[in-house]
């Protein structure tokens, strides 16, 4: 199948493990990673193109958020990244989704960090298998004009974040390792999505049953 975009939305799907050596050596399509309890998670394969940085700006993926915040990154990402064409796992469009649900429980704009929307496993601040590697966690330093700079105000805005998200993970307030202390950190967890557009390998019944 042809690697387009859909009718409905403007980025086209394409397969990460056909993509140039230095961008597929960044994105690790399909790899693994290891999580803090020594469990590999399997990395994203099929990722949305982003032509130009006006696309990430025009292109909407809920009605309060749009592609460049979730995007934004620095010097810190992956040098074969920083360049357009950029590529974002699919799964992001979900990442909006309960973003916006959580704009609605808290009732004004929310506000993502620089770095803290996707990021690639190759990125100086990934660390084992962080789920910004998967387009699925955000940092979230800013909810209207509250800074979330102190363990009131995370944790006020952690407990909304989970009655509007059921099975939503925050990651704990806190100096030490795994724990935040300028911002708050949602994830949806290790969700790997692969839209219906999305190019695949030929199915062979014969060598899928030959394999069991």
């Amino acid at each position: 199948m042809p690697e387009t975009a859909t009718a409905t939305f403007p980025l086209r799907v394409v397969d990460g493990r056909r993509l140039e050596k230095r961008v597929r050596d960044a994105l690790d399509p399909g790899g693994t990673l290891s999580d803090a309890d020594g469990r590999a998670r399997q990395l994203p394969r099929y990722f949305y193109e982003i032509p130009t940085w006006e696309d990430a700006v025009g292109t909407q993926l809920a009605p309060n958020f749009h592609l460049w915040e979730l995007v934004q990154s620095d010097v810190r990402e992956a040098s074969p990244l920083r360049a357009f064409p950029r590529y974002v796992p699919c799964a992001v469009t979900l990442l909006a989704f309960a973003l916006e649900r959580f704009r609605d429980h808290v009732g004004t704009t929310v506000h993502v960090a620089a770095n803290g929307g996707y990021r690639s496993p190759r990125h100086a601040l990934t660390h084992g298998a962080s789920t910004h590697c998967w387009a699925t966690a955000a940092n979230i330093y800013r909810i209207g004009d509250a800074y979330l700079d102190t363990p009131d105000v995370i944790d006020r805005y952690a407990a909304i974040a989970r009655d509007a998200l059921p099975g939503v993970w925050i990651r704990p307030h806190g100096g030490g390792p795994g724990q935040v202390d300028d911002h708050l950190h949602i994830d949806v967890g290790y969700v790997v999505s692969t839209p219906r557009e999305a190019p695949g390998e030929p199915f062979h019944p014969k060598l899928e049953w030959g394999a069991l």
